[in-house]
């Protein structure tokens, strides 16, 4: 599974990357409107620069040539940029065309198999199922994740499934196991996925051992001279 980070903060994306585990970024307007007073086209750039992998960056518009010269104007920022479109039958057109043209495409907003479906046939580099907002009107994210990728699976297609809205720790091990391609994540997330009551219980014990050994050491040294 590939990790991708959900943010426009250059700080995470920097920490995630010196943690080796980064494999692209995730990021949007609203990700960039956080950071403040920062220009979005500037700000992709700086994260392309960073980042060794696939940086998804979302177009605005919703009309088909709006979306198009905005998916220009982004494909043209790095190599590395994918365009986010919505899944809307607008964005179903943008997915086809720029597919023609060779310009990668994360289909975003989805939230049914049968959108993932569409999404796919129309030539989407990535498609990504919204775990969380599921989760949060009482149905059931994993379980999109996992009928999508049945489906895909059935029919030999090669969109991969970016697990998206991640909440918590348990959404990644679920979509890990359910075979999602990518796990995109707030860096909070990412680095909680390293907690665990044993890890810290464990290493506090050999840190005491340690020192207890350096003062028995210390003791002996003295008592000898």
């Amino acid at each position: 599974m590939k990790f991708f980070v959900d943010t426009a903060s250059l700080d995470a994306i920097h920490e995630a990357h010196d943690m080796g585990v980064l494999d692209g970024v995730t990021t949007n307007p609203s990700l960039v409107k956080k950071e403040g007073n920062v220009d979005f086209h500037k700000r992709v750039f700086e994260i392309c620069e960073v980042v060794d992998g696939d940086v998804s960056a979302e177009v605005t518009a919703t009309d088909f040539n709006g979306m198009m010269e905005e998916a220009h104007t982004l494909a043209n920022i790095h190599e590395n940029v994918v365009v986010k479109i919505p899944l809307i039958k607008e964005g179903i057109k943008a997915l086809k065309a720029l597919s023609d043209e060779g310009i990668r495409t994360n289909c975003t907003l989805c939230f049914s198999p049968t959108q993932a479906l569409i999404a796919a046939k129309a030539g989407a580099s990535y498609i990504s199922p919204f775990i969380g907002r599921v989760d949060d009107i009482s149905s059931n994210g994993m379980q999109l994740i996992e009928e999508v990728i049945q489906i895909y699976d059935n029919y030999g297609f090669e969109t991969e499934v970016l697990a998206a809205s991640i909440r918590h720790p348990m959404h990644v091990k679920e979509a890990a196991l359910a075979g999602a391609d990518v796990a995109t994540m707030p860096f909070e997330t990412m680095t909680k996925l390293l907690d665990h009551p044993l890890t810290d219980r464990g290493l506090e014990r050999f840190l005491d051992d340690w020192e207890d050994y350096k003062a028995s050491r210390k003791a002996e040294a003295g008592m000898a001279g």
